[in-house]
């Protein structure tokens, strides 16, 4: 069963990802902390940074190298205008298969 709520929880970390980046530029490890943050979602930097690499490539995020405070620069991913239109239509279908889903796991025989 475990096997099956990681299969879940993978399908739904690219979707996290972009909704977290919609509002704000963050880097890597922000972004597993706010994941790790919310049930269900929690994710290692060793799942979280492939799929970053994966959203680079692909280009619905980019990244941009900042000074930090706190040693050495951070890469920051921000949401492109890909990536903004990718998260609108799949907030969309999210929603219907959430409603979906919600339905038919409520229904008794």
């Amino acid at each position: 069963m475990a096997d099956s709520l990681t299969q879940l929880r993978r399908g739904s970390l690219e979707l996290a990802v972009l909704a977290l980046l919609r509002d704000e530029p963050r880097y890597g490890v922000e972004i597993v902390e706010e994941l790790a943050a919310r049930s269900g979602l929690e994710a290692s930097s060793g799942t979280v940074y492939p799929l970053l690499t994966r959203l680079k490539n692909s280009g619905l995020v980019d990244t941009s190298w900042q000074e930090s405070p706190l040693g050495p620069p951070r890469k920051y991913y921000t949401l492109s205008a890909s990536g903004q239109k990718r998260l609108t239509a799949y907030r969309g279908a999210w929603q219907t298969l959430s409603s979906t889903m919600t339905d038919l796991l409520k229904e008794t025989r």
